[in-house]
């Protein structure tokens, strides 16, 4: 009997349990808070994946720029990753780390973003633009 009014018990808190992770605004554990950055930096790679393909549709007639495209990404990837690693290190036994980590991730994929959509707005025969305009 006592497993069974446990799992009852379970059952009506998931429900509010989700709700609570969906409020980021008022967010008011650690588990939310993590949740809730993770759902940040989920959204702004989404939006990273996005202008990446952009230009890489734009560049698909020139292999060898659509190569060095590939390589500098993984590169700024391998960067990003490390420099929040780095940036987080102090918290890493901490809960509070895995907020950190992806508010670390949100904040560098924003700037490279912004440095990529730069590609996409280029002034006609502005011969410092590797992407050509559509």
């Amino acid at each position: 009997m006592r497993i069974l009014t446990m799992l009852l018990s379970i059952v009506a808190v998931a429900p509010i349990a989700a709700v609570q992770a969906d409020d980021c605004t008022n967010a008011s554990t650690q588990t939310t808070m993590n949740s809730c950055a993770d759902q940040t930096y989920r959204k702004t790679d989404a939006e990273l994946n996005t202008v990446y393909k952009q230009i890489t549709a734009r560049l698909k007639a020139d292999k060898e720029t659509t190569q060095l495209l590939i390589a500098a990404q993984k590169s700024w990837l391998g960067f990003r990753d490390t420099e929040c690693a780095f940036s987080t290190s102090a918290t890493a036994q901490g809960s509070i780390h895995p907020m950190l980590v992806a508010q670390c991730r949100a904040g560098l994929t924003s700037k490279r973003i912004t440095e990529l959509k730069t590609y996409l707005h280029c002034q006609e025969g502005d011969m410092s633009c590797p992407v050509p305009s559509s």
